[in-house]
């Protein structure tokens, strides 16, 4: 299938409409200074004006007469008077000009004084990481000068850093992990807890730029997103992460956020994909959302080890070849699956050797889908069966080339027991929920720029494809709709998706709950 382009409103629309608006903001603000003098001397006259209305409506009726007299007067006094007209017109622009000056308060300047001490406090902090008693001028020293290292920061509302640029000197071993995880978590505790901090590393200059990030959007529902075959949306993420946007639907409203876009396929670099996350952290929603849209252009295989029903509404599905919640399916799916995969290149080799392309059943995606397969392990080992997870060695090393897709989703404390085939193929690696540094980068091969925090949303963590940066991301919102807790957008977001219901193979119909069913009639 040939991939089309997208439409030019949709990849450069939004950018013309920014250069649009900074021009006109420029052109706003050049025309407003050059008008500067006219709009002052226009305003003092629209004061002066009001001035004597007010003096004209207090004066009593009784002298308002001696008052036009007087007034009448100095008229004609200005009028003989040589010049005269010039100097009242010029006196007039002069009073205007002094009646419309701004008289708004200026802002103050540089920080107050509780901003000063939590500046002070920053810098006292960073001497012991940033100081050498070797060095005869030192950037940092007890009781110095914060002026001379930091000469940029922000504030907000409630006096706490949003934006700081700190210096430290050129011998600080700003390429090693250690010292500058050290440094980062001091700056975060610092500078108030509870929020996320990017830290960017300008190792040239020796600066470090320091700024609040705002918190990804967890309002962003289910639904067809502007991709490809053979990309999938993982979530969303920050916008100087990534260079593409997508437009989304939000209620009646559509705006263009940031995706993390992972490709899968015969050119794909990292074909396999392993979520980790504490229970309730998103993984199952993320499986679903990987579900929904590989069902656009393949077959999905779901293998759930949990055996909590995550998946019913998917199973009878059209492009759903199965949801196995016991370990006699589980292996008979994945012993489909290894052969399906050996079929699959071997007809693909063959037809290469012949000259042809592909068949077009071998360059169909296919999905295998595994939430929790180590909770197999200990049942197959007791029954004296295969693990599950051995079965997926053919689809993780030769999947690629045969357009063989293998997601794995586990918990944190279950990873000792995941196969080294799977730790060593799915190189595309997703963590939700709360997580330590340390943890963080032995799962992901390196740090996130950002500082992690203890309390955050389902479907909420990081992201790495293979060697490529650390996105921060936040899963779309794809619950059960069979779940009782969902709200009914969300439920109905799944619902539009979900293929049509096809009869099973073995002829019988599955049973569905009885509100899964008004909902989906509705």
């Amino acid at each position: 299938m040939a991939r089309r382009p997208l439409p030019r409103i949709l990849s450069t629309g939004s950018a013309q409409i920014a250069r649009s608006r900074e021009l006109a903001r420029t052109a706003a603000d050049s025309a407003t200074d050059v008008l500067h003098p006219l709009i002052t001397i226009t305003r003092g006259l629209r004061r002066l004006a009001s001035a004597g209305r007010r003096k004209w409506a207090e004066t009593p009726k009784d002298r308002r007469g001696p008052l036009l007299f007087m007034v009448a007067s100095v008229i004609l006094v200005v009028a003989l008077v040589p010049h005269g007209p010039l100097l009242a017109v010029i006196t007039l622009m002069a009073a205007a000009a002094w009646q419309g000056r701004d008289r708004t308060p200026p802002a103050p300047e540089g920080p107050d004084e509780s901003q000063i001490q939590r500046l002070q406090s920053l810098y006292e902090a960073l001497v012991p990481h940033f100081s050498t008693a070797e060095d005869p001028s030192p950037l940092y020293a007890h009781g110095g000068e914060w002026e001379k290292v930091f000469p940029s920061y922000e504030f907000d509302d409630s006096d706490r850093v949003t934006h700081l640029l700190v210096r430290y000197p050129a011998y600080f071993p700003d390429g090693e992990g250690e010292p500058r995880a050290r440094v980062e978590q001091l700056l975060a505790a610092k500078s108030g807890r509870g929020r996320e901090y990017l830290f960017d590393w300008e190792e040239e200059g020796n600066e470090l730029t320091v700024r609040v990030l705002a918190p990804l959007p967890t309002d962003i529902a289910a639904q067809r997103f502007v991709t490809a075959p053979g990309e999938t949306v993982l979530g969303f993420t920050d916008h100087s992460q990534v260079h593409r946007t997508l437009p989304l639907t939000h209620g009646e409203e559509q705006r263009d956020v940031p995706p993390v876009v992972w490709r899968t396929g015969p050119r794909s670099t990292e074909p396999h994909l392993l979520a980790v996350g504490q229970p309730g952290s998103g993984t199952s929603t993320l499986l679903r959302s990987i579900a929904l849209q590989a069902l656009q252009y393949g077959d999905v295989l779901i293998v759930e080890g949990g055996g909590t029903g995550e998946y019913a509404c998917l199973t009878g599905r059209d492009g759903v070849l199965g949801v196995e919640v016991g370990l006699a399916g589980a292996l008979a799916s994945l012993e489909w699956a290894a052969s399906e995969t050996e079929r699959r290149l071997i007809a693909a080799n063959h037809a290469r050797q012949a000259g042809h392309p592909p068949p077009d059943d071998t360059k169909r995606p296919l999905w295998i889908l595994l939430d929790r397969p180590t909770a197999f392990t200990p049942l197959a080992e007791a029954d004296g069966r295969k693990d599950p997870q051995s079965l997926l060695q053919v689809p993780l090393r030769h999947g690629r080339a045969v357009h063989v897709a293998v997601v794995v989703a586990e918990q944190f404390d279950r990873l000792d027991l995941l196969s080294d085939a799977v730790r060593q193929h799915t190189r595309a690696r997703v963590v939700l929920g709360p997580a330590p540094a340390r943890q963080l980068e032995a799962l992901l091969g390196a740090r996130p720029r950002s500082t992690p925090v203890d309390q955050v949303p389902p479907g909420r963590g990081y992201a790495r494809l293979g060697s490529g940066p650390v996105h921060r991301l936040q899963v779309p919102a794809t619950p059960d709709p069979y779940d009782d807790a969902t709200s009914d957008a969300h439920r109905q977001a799944v619902l539009d998706l979900l293929p049509p219901r096809t009869t099973p193979a073995d002829g019988e119909s599955l049973p569905v709950p009885v509100e899964a069913v008004a909902a989906e009639s509705s």
